[in-house]
């Protein structure tokens, strides 16, 4: 897979309902239920390619109905990021939608604008697998593997 930023003109709307379409068809095929407010999350993450804090999430939620507590949001992101569903952007404190299906243990590297904010997936396999062995080599064993990449996307160049 290539590594994949939106285009600054497409289909906001389209992507969305692609996103969410992807989220039922998963959690309906490991028996999860996607509730309405993990959903409500979703699509608060999903209509934007840049990445949302927790309190930007309940901001946009709180313009179409009540403000949630911010507990109900962290689990809700909680169950999104352990399904797939989401990601988590370390160095933003924030989370974007994912509509991908990734390989268990694949490593993703992210790809941060710096001017639009976007922020693209791109495959790191050749790189996860020298990371595998390094750590196995060191007698570790990785919870968790981050790559992100801060640069200029080539909308914006």
């Amino acid at each position: 897979m290539p590594a994949i930023f939106p285009t600054p003109d497409h289909d906001h709307a389209r992507c969305a309902a692609e996103t969410l379409a992807h989220a039922e068809a998963l959690c309906a095929a490991r028996s999860q239920r996607l509730t309405p407010l993990r959903r409500q999350v979703l699509e608060a993450l999903s209509v934007s390619h840049k990445p949302l804090g927790a309190y930007e999430i309940m901001e946009r939620m709180a313009q179409t109905g009540p403000r949630p507590a911010p507990i109900t949001v962290y689990r809700a992101l909680e169950f999104l990021l352990e399904n797939g569903l989401a990601h988590r952007i370390e160095s933003r404190n924030a989370f974007l939608a994912c509509a991908h299906n990734h390989d268990a243990g694949a490593l993703v590297v992210f790809l941060i604008c710096d001017r639009c904010g976007a922020v693209g997936e791109a495959p790191a396999s050749v790189v996860g697998e020298s990371l595998a062995a390094a750590a196995k080599k060191a007698g570790f064993r990785p919870k968790m593997s981050v790559i992100e990449i801060t640069g200029t996307c080539s909308h914006c160049r």
